[in-house]
């Protein structure tokens, strides 16, 4: 279920496999469409149409991922303000890898590896509990993920606050994370949790421990 162990695989940015004017064009192109903090369907549909034309020939993990997330939220030719929000995070994760990587660093997508997870890790209840989901889910697009959880009784909130039991980290992320779009709710969250409200941090590889064992 976790994709995120083929992002280390990534060929995209390894000069000796690709074309370095593609991978400098895509970085190009996610910067701009990013640049104004907004995703619109136009911008989303000429994405894919620009894969399809130059890239979705090749097998790697990260255009798969970009690929497939843009297949999916299109299915209907339109982008929510969720999806736009989800794209916006992917896109600017993306455009935000440096196109040089020192030797023997492997590229693609970086976890963030400081993260105020919840330690020990919480038993996750499903029932009549409130979640939020912030960042990119390697399990798949947040709506899938949010209706997995909302089959087992699960509520979904739209930002953290004090009604907020879980707040699920995805797991695709950026090094800087303090410093990223979806860093806000996580220091929220903290603040909330350091005044004594009920509210765990956890990771999308521990939520997924939780669903599928």
């Amino acid at each position: 279920m976790d994709l995120h162990n083929e992002f280390e695989k990534s060929k995209f940015f390894h000069s000796a496999r690709i074309d370095r004017r593609s991978a400098d064009a895509l970085v190009g192109l996610a910067a701009g469409l990013t640049a104004d903090g907004v995703v619109t369907t136009g911008e989303a549909l000429f994405l894919k149409q620009w894969l399809d034309t130059n890239l979705v020939h090749l097998d790697d993990p990260v255009i798969n991922l970009l690929y497939s997330r843009l297949s999916s939220m299109l299915q209907d030719n339109v982008l929510d303000a969720d999806e736009s929000q989800e794209l916006l995070s992917l896109l600017r994760s993306f455009s935000g890898l440096p196109l040089q990587r020192p030797k023997g660093v492997e590229p693609g997508f970086v976890a963030p590896n400081d993260l105020p997870f919840n330690a020990p890790e919480p038993d996750l209840i499903w029932d009549g509990k409130m979640f939020v989901f912030t960042g990119i889910m390697a399990y798949g697009p947040r709506k899938d993920c949010q209706a997995l959880i909302e089959e087992r009784g699960a509520l979904i909130a739209g930002g953290v606050s004090k009604k907020v039991h879980y707040l699920v980290v995805g797991s695709v992320g950026n090094e800087q994370w303090r410093h990223s779009s979806y860093g806000t709710k996580i220091m929220k969250a903290v603040e909330l949790r350091e005044a004594g409200a009920p509210i765990a941090i956890v990771g999308e590889s521990h939520w997924q421990r939780m669903l599928f064992g």
